[in-house]
């Protein structure tokens, strides 16, 4: 039995650490995305939710044209 204990305890000292690895990053990447929501305004305007690419192809074309008439 005593031999069981030394192994098991290594490996949940593992898993642990996994565990909280997941969540940390899970967490980082969450604060991430809910900032870069926060610094741009034109994609809270358009209702949120699912955008397709379209749309973003579409965004990408109005920098590209405001781009082009500032020179």
């Amino acid at each position: 039995m005593e031999g069981a204990a030394q192994m098991a305890l290594p490996i949940l000292g593992i898993v642990a650490a996994a565990a909280v690895t997941f969540y940390a990053v899970s967490f980082s990447e969450l604060r991430e995305k809910s900032f870069n929501e926060l610094e741009d305004p034109e994609e809270t305007e358009s209702g949120g939710g699912f955008r397709s690419s379209a749309s973003s192809r579409e965004r990408r074309a109005k920098r590209k044209a405001e781009k082009e008439a500032r020179k």
